[in-house]
């Protein structure tokens, strides 16, 4: 069987793990990573500018300079390698960059990337059949590329598979707000966040209370005289520091002031949009028939296998994860297509599937642009993947802590990040006590 060329958009974690195990098999793939930063580490590379970088390129992270993860390192790793036993639990955004740059180096994947490439397009090989990855066929995909330091001149190569890994936390969600255009104060979005002394002595509305709009009130309130959470949830169970206020959602703004959605109303300074982000793949030709609308891509199979070109595959959109877990479980189930370890179902099939899916959260009162946030259903979803492609499930454990964290989270959201853990075993886990 000839070496498959298989390309990966992106060095984030996601891409960084779809290099390593397709390496692994060096007699069926040979892995080429396109990425547009010179290193790895996608959005966990911190930057202190925002707007656009020296070579006229969006900024894509949306690090803030105080980020510590909202999940312990013990459920965050990569499974076979876990991050330094010394570091606390929750960590800061330079020690996940570390981390990945650690996880590159030892799996040798670092010669499989050309950094500083920009993907310009991406399209189907052969117009007219669905690529399939066979010993038969040709390669499936034309993959046309730059350098950023000459963007001028472009390359254009063919390649059997494609795995997109480009994240989805650079393209801003911002909501139209009636009267923003008569506020005189400032309305940034929190991809554009990085330091809270930026907001020192003034009143700050963050709409948005996911978990990024929950730890960004936080952090910003250690600054600013006043913060309103705003958002649209049942009021969050948790204690918040004295100058945090939650409100409804926002009614309208006036030239000096916020009413929210209960009538109250409050001169504020600044709004901070803590309102999530687009799913943005600029490099899919319209014949590549992937479509966006209202945060559902469609037509995917198990959120992750393109339905109508089943050798491309989108890791890591999915949403309320334990993320590098998953990652690596999308990864080897899509290499498990790939190889011909798992078959497909039929077009017919997975659009069935896709579907059930897609009306099961409708049916829970969910809109569509949640139909790839998971929570509770990753770990199904996780194990559905496993058994299907026959790959080691992920540890009990995780989702136990997971779990645990979640309801300490609830309860606490100020200081639930001193606490840390220990796995014990497979299943089990133990509480070391808080950082003082």
């Amino acid at each position: 069987m000839a070496v498959k060329r298989v390309a990966v958009i992106g060095a984030g974690a996601a891409g960084l793990c779809a290099v390593r195990h397709l390496k692994a098999r060096p007699d069926l793939f040979e892995p080429v990573c396109f990425e547009l930063n010179s290193r790895v580490g996608g959005t966990w590379i911190y930057n202190d500018k925002t707007g656009l970088d020296e070579h006229g390129i969006p900024i894509q992270s949306s690090m803030y300079k105080n980020l510590r993860t909202n999940l312990p390192k013990e459920v965050m790793a990569f499974p076979q390698f876990p991050f330094k036993k010394s570091l606390p639990s929750f960590i800061r955004h330079e020690d996940v960059l570390a981390y990945l740059e650690s996880y590159a180096e030892h799996y040798d994947v670092y010669k499989h990337i050309k950094f500083n490439h920009m993907v310009q397009n991406v399209t189907p090989a052969m117009k007219t059949t669905p690529p399939v990855v066979s010993k038969n066929t040709e390669d499936g995909w034309k993959v046309t590329y730059c350098d950023v330091r000459k963007q001028d001149v472009s390359y254009t190569e063919e390649f059997a598979a494609i795995f997109v890994c480009n994240g989805h936390y650079a393209v801003p969600l911002s909501p139209v707000i009636d009267g923003q255009d008569k506020f005189r104060g400032r309305i940034i979005h929190s991809h554009n966040y990085r330091h809270s002394v930026d907001f020192t002595a003034q009143r700050v509305v963050c709409l948005g209370a996911a978990a990024s709009g929950q730890d960004i009130a936080i952090d910003v309130a250690h600054s600013a005289y006043m913060v309103y959470l705003s958002h649209n949830k049942a009021p969050l169970q948790t204690f918040l520091p004295q100058n945090v206020e939650q409100h409804s959602g926002i009614q309208r703004l006036t030239e000096k002031s916020v009413i929210f959605k209960s009538g109250e109303e409050r001169e504020i300074d600044v709004l901070l949009l803590c309102t999530g982000y687009h799913f943005h793949f600029p490099f899919l030709t319209g014949e590549c028939q992937v479509d966006t609308t209202d945060e559902r891509i469609t037509p995917l199979y198990k959120h992750l296998i393109h339905i109508d070109f089943p050798t491309m595959a989108f890791v890591g959109i999915l949403k309320t994860i334990c993320p590098f877990p998953l990652f690596e479980m999308q990864v080897k189930f899509f290499v498990a297509t790939l190889d011909g370890t798992f078959k497909l179902p039929s077009k017919e099939k997975m659009l069935e599937d896709t579907e059930i899916d897609f009306k099961t959260r409708q049916e829970q009162g969910l809109p569509r642009r949640y139909a790839h946030t998971m929570g509770t259903r990753q770990w199904s979803y996780n194990d559905e993947l496993a058994d299907l492609a026959n790959i080691e499930r992920i540890p009990k454990v995780v989702q136990n802590l997971y779990d645990g964290v979640h309801v300490m989270r609830v309860k606490d959201i100020a200081n639930y990040k001193k606490i840390n853990y220990e796995l014990i075993d497979s299943e089990t886990y133990k509480e070391l006590g808080a950082e003082t």
